[in-house]
């Protein structure tokens, strides 16, 4: 169905995209941007980019794409459910699981137990390849996890992340111990220009994006590694793994980001120990507050054992 926006005689000009989104808060922006690129968005009955300048008086007429069925096979994989209602549902995550499809992927993905477990109820939102996913932790990472099965609870997560209102808290292991027993860690991060699958502290003028952590010492294990409580206030890719070896203190199992084994370790870690064990967020739909609580997977704990033994 073809919806029709004229443009008010005392609007100021403004992008294309953020005056629909304005006018029409009911669709997503992911949604009208698809819009946009399927060129259906007409002004006086030409398509425009989202990016166009519109004016007092334009007349915008423009309709959603269809969207494409997905082809995704849900598979029963087990998840541990900390949280479900018919709107959303949190998730302790497992280490090791890979949260969408991409490039060399099985059909082993949150995505495909999420298809499974919900019977094709979640959100559009994220594409085909990403329905419900309203943000990730990476593969090696383990704990909580927020999943929209509507796109009202989509769209009302989405917007707590972006306005940084939802409180994240991690627990990692690290080599060393730090000198203080808090401290706060403020450093751009963007991409690492000579390894594109690495992240980097980087200057705001080069390319990177503010980012901010907030850590305290927990548990110390000798002089050798820590357990830390890190709160992160953005959502930067890999930014605690970052931020951390920028302090002086690489995750326990981090090759990625220098982590080597010398054999002082009772253990060989299986993955970077990093656990996203707390979330607290408002009900994109109810308004009550969400205060999940993910409990440690066996091989952190196992980790934590052998360490205490080092002491």
């Amino acid at each position: 169905m073809a919806l029709t926006y004229t443009v008010p005689p005392d609007a100021r000009p403004a992008r294309a995209d953020k005056a629909l989104a304005g006018a029409f808060p009911e669709h997503s922006r992911v949604a009208l941007q698809r819009a946009f690129e399927a060129s259906l968005v007409r002004r006086n009955g030409s398509a425009i980019s989202k990016s166009d300048t519109i004016r007092a008086g334009d007349n915008l007429v423009f309709s959603m794409p269809e969207i494409r069925p997905l082809d995704l096979k849900a598979a029963a994989i087990p998840l541990d459910i900390l949280f479900e209602d018919r709107h959303l549902l949190a998730l302790n995550k497992a280490a090791g699981m890979v949260v969408h499809p991409g490039a060399g992927t099985a059909e082993n993905t949150l995505v495909h137990a999420l298809l499974a477990h919900c019977a094709g109820e979640l959100s559009g939102i994220g594409g085909v390849e990403r329905p419900g996913i309203v943000h990730r932790l990476d593969r090696g990472t383990s704990g909580a996890m927020l999943v929209a099965k509507t796109d009202k609870a989509h769209r009302g997560l989405a917007a707590q992340f972006a306005a940084r209102s939802v409180s994240k808290e991690y627990l990692a292991l690290v080599e060393g111990v730090p000198a203080l027993l808090s401290g706060s860690i403020r450093k751009p991060i963007g991409r690492n220009p000579r390894q594109r699958h690495k992240m980097t502290v980087v200057e705001t003028e080069h390319g990177g994006r503010d980012a901010h952590t907030d850590w305290q010492l927990v548990e110390r294990f000798g002089d050798r590694a820590a357990l830390l409580r890190c709160t992160i206030h953005t959502g930067r890719t890999h930014q605690i793994r970052v931020h951390l070896k920028a302090a002086g203190h690489v995750l326990i199992g981090d090759a990625v980001y220098g982590w080597k084994s010398d054999g002082r370790l009772p253990l060989e870690p299986g993955r970077v120990m990093l656990h996203a064990g707390h979330l607290v967020v408002a009900h994109p739909v109810t308004g009550k507050t969400l205060d999940l609580r993910a409990p440690l997977p066996e091989d952190f704990t196992v980790m934590m054992k052998a360490l205490r033994k080092m002491k």
